[in-house]
């Protein structure tokens, strides 16, 4: 009877902001954001994926901190290792308003060989163990794994409390995804009460949930830890030489065999707006992630930016207003159904549909439509494009047209199979020009 009590009133406090609140100061996040994102081809030649641009105004990690800072965690540490003097930059300049008098930073973590065997992260687990002794030295009762390169607005309160309410070792974040998409993710099997009895990384054949066949439990790269526990697991795993050092691979299958590991669904933890889907996107591929920016410039987006509730930070170049001008018949600077960033000037040119991010200038008799253009770029005069995605810095010459025609694109730029064309300062010949 005592324990049942005990666990009732966990619950019931489970509910209390103020117990929540407690939760996430006790709690320490690690983002990993060293990959590179390799399905993103030449948009992350030059920057991690974590900080390549999204929505406007916005680098990917920024969502995951956005999360981490309305949630209440505000000890964070950003694991980097490929190309990240870009992401690095982003985080010095955008994130270091937390007051270190209060506890609370984001201290970035880069790949310095600190094992006593002298090599670069591993693995996901790897990674953590690496930065053991900066997590000692939080002393955090909790520790929040998270991933870099994902869009999506989370509660990480929730899943704390939902994590010491079960009494559980480790909680992991899933979401329902379509059967067919589960291959690429960590699918889990649970039972009634939520508890993971089975867990296999990027199964050939994933298992499907009860009663939905055309849908499976997938992990979301979320993971808490009770603390002591991950040290155990980490050290344990460190030790393994058939190991390799992941979280998904080996960590995860491991504790779910033997420790109380539990299951989080996305949807009792979204931050969402009433009437929609939880909302979270792998931008992994450039079908993907052009997807998700356009879809931000519908009436009623999936995702909704404009939210006061649950905002998204970030840094952005100190830029005045948009501009559009010429009122012309045949030379009219206009916008629709778009997003405009500050420092943009559309000069007599049409946008459709399209996302300009900061500093972009789009020159008369120019049509831009269905397309992403990145910060600062310049587009000449009598320009078309089509379904592009133009990366930071490009100078496209007077007369230029991509978009209309795959097969003559293909010859100088990347054409995906559903038509979207990625365009870089190399593939037109322009020499790299600052920080990506």
């Amino acid at each position: 009877m005592a324990d049942y009590q005990e666990q009732g009133e966990v619950e019931r406090r489970a509910h209390d902001p103020r117990f929540v609140s407690q939760l996430t100061r006790n709690t320490f996040a690690l983002i990993l954001a060293g990959g590179r994102g390799s399905r993103l081809h030449e948009l992350t030649d030059f920057r991690a994926k974590p900080a390549v641009p999204f929505g406007g105004k916005y680098r990917i990690i920024d969502f995951t901190l956005s999360n981490c800072v309305n949630s209440g965690v505000r000890r964070v540490g950003v694991a980097t290792q490929y190309k990240a003097q870009s992401l690095i930059r982003h985080l010095q300049l955008g994130w270091s308003f937390l007051d270190g008098r209060l506890n609370e930073f984001i201290e970035i973590m880069p790949a310095q060989q600190q094992s006593g065997e002298a090599h670069w992260y591993q693995g996901t687990a790897d990674a953590v163990f690496q930065n053991l002794r900066e997590i000692r030295h939080a002393r955090p009762e909790y520790v929040l794994i998270l991933s870099g390169d994902h869009i999506y607005r989370m509660d990480y309160g929730r899943v704390l409390a939902a994590h010491v309410a079960r009494q559980a070792d480790l909680t992991v974040a899933c979401i329902e995804v379509p059967l067919h998409e589960a291959s690429s993710l960590g699918v889990m099997s649970v039972n009634d009460e939520g508890r993971i009895v089975d867990f296999t990384e990027k199964p050939a054949q994933p298992q499907p949930m009860p009663g939905d066949p055309d849908k499976a439990l997938a992990s979301m790269g979320i993971y808490v830890f009770n603390t002591s526990f991950l040290y155990e697991q980490l050290l344990r795993d460190a030790d393994d030489p058939y190991s390799s050092h992941d979280f998904g691979k080996d960590i995860i299958p491991h504790c779910v065999k033997r420790y109380r590991s539990y299951a989080q669904n996305f949807a009792e933890s979204c931050v969402s707006e009433p009437g929609k889907p939880p909302y979270w996107r792998d931008v992994g591929t450039l079908d993907a992630y052009w997807a998700a920016n356009i879809d931000l410039v519908q009436v009623t987006p999936d995702l909704n930016l404009y939210s006061e509730h649950w905002p998204i930070w970030t840094w952005q170049p100190q830029t005045p207003p948009a501009k559009f001008v010429f009122d012309d018949d045949t030379r009219r600077g206009k916008a629709v159904d778009s997003m405009v960033a500050g420092g943009c000037i559309v000069s007599g040119a049409i946008v459709r549909r399209s996302m300009l991010f900061s500093g972009v200038h789009v020159h008369s008799y120019a049509t831009v439509e269905d397309s992403m253009v990145l910060p600062n770029v310049h587009v000449g005069r009598h320009c078309v494009l089509k379904k592009c995605i133009i990366d930071k810095n490009c100078v496209l010459p007077e007369g230029t047209v991509i978009g209309v025609d795959p097969e003559q694109d293909k010859n100088r730029f990347r054409v995906t199979d559903s038509g979207i064309t990625l365009v870089t300062k190399e593939m037109l010949g322009q020499a790299a020009q600052g920080i990506h």
